[in-house]
């Protein structure tokens, strides 16, 4: 292994998850990194179970852990209050109820000082409740990879980039421009990775999957299929983010509007479709507005050769009467 004297900084923040975090802060405590290099903040995010006691016992075990306790104000606020303490010289993020691999922040240290780049992300695999692996979210490049900014950016609006924060380390010099988690928001990594990219001089990414998400039902983003009426806040939050990422590229990156236009109509089609039927009414605005956005960029929807003929014709079956055809499927399949 090459020399590694860089200070890193690992950020977890936590929320009721007693049961799960020491695992997670375990598996970064016990990384192949300098101990005295890696700084671990285990931020408390107001938990109202054992989660705090859990993590000041392992700040007792871990002379490099620390904890902060804080009110509740969501993931992105607690982030945010461990990058105001951080000191490492690059910032990482887990989520507390992942876990890393033993050699993943050594490889991406070595990677961002043999690069000099600015950011460098690890490959991931989802993990479900029953220990089975899932499909890849982000396929692994088969070698390592350097691509520019708009590169990346392209990749997100395509869906086919990794927007997480967790599978990569940042120089905090990024940071220290003012950059920060939006709080309130559940799809906060896509937000400020394509406000930060611009700033970004080259973004490394590596095969290697050290990175392992655990597939929680009940955590923010994920549906439990028991709950028909259910509708995450997470659908409303992309389409909100689509319509920022398009007018960042019109400012930014120009030559990607057709992308970014596309990943708008995408969205607003993912929405449509898990919107549940019983909150389609007029008296939605957030929904009115989705539907109206749809049927007036018909013609671009239908020239725009990034969709596939698929999404197109469920946006040109959808647009006349959402209501009317999402019923109507749902007689169909029974449901």
């Amino acid at each position: 292994m090459a020399s590694l004297n860089k200070s890193l900084t690992v950020i977890i923040p936590a929320y009721n998850v007693e049961k799960l975090l020491e695992k997670c802060v375990e598996s970064v405590a016990m990384q192949d990194y300098p101990k005295d290099l890696l700084e671990i903040i285990v931020v408390d995010d107001g938990s109202t179970d054992g989660t705090l006691i859990t993590a000041e016992k392992l700040a007792k075990k871990y002379t490099n852990v620390k904890v902060i306790h804080k009110e509740n104000g969501g993931s992105s606020s607690a982030r945010n209050v461990g990058i105001e303490a951080a000191k490492g010289e690059y910032l990482g993020f887990v989520d507390s109820d992942d876990f890393v691999d033993e050699r993943m922040y050594s490889t991406l240290v070595q990677a961002a000082e043999r690069n000099d780049a600015d950011m460098v992300q690890i490959s991931r695999d989802e993990i479900a409740e029953d220990g089975t692996r899932l499909p890849n979210v982000v396929t692994p490049p088969a070698t390592e990879e350097i691509i520019s900014p708009a590169e990346q950016m392209k990749r997100l609006l395509m869906h086919v980039g990794d927007a997480s924060f967790c599978t990569k380390i940042t120089r905090k010099r990024i940071f220290d421009q003012g950059f920060r988690f939006p709080e309130g928001e559940l799809n906060e990594d896509f937000y400020l990775m394509i406000h930060v990219m611009k700033y970004v001089n080259k973004l490394v990414i590596l095969p290697e999957q050290y990175y392992h998400v655990f597939y929680r039902l009940g955590s923010n983003s994920r549906k439990n299929k028991e709950d028909r009426d259910y509708f995450p806040s997470v659908f409303t939050d992309i389409v909100r983010n689509a319509d920022v990422a398009l007018e960042l590229v019109k400012k930014d990156y120009p030559e990607l509007t057709k992308v970014a236009e596309r990943f708008g109509f995408v969205q607003r089609l993912d929405y449509l479709l898990h919107i549940p039927v019983s909150k389609m009414t007029k008296d939605n605005g957030f929904y009115m507005d989705v539907v109206k956005n749809i049927r007036a960029n018909f013609g671009k929807i239908v020239s725009n050769p990034l969709l596939t003929t698929k999404q197109k014709m469920y946006l040109c079956i959808l647009a006349p009467a959402p209501r009317f055809v999402r019923k109507a499927h749902a007689r169909v399949r029974g449901l």
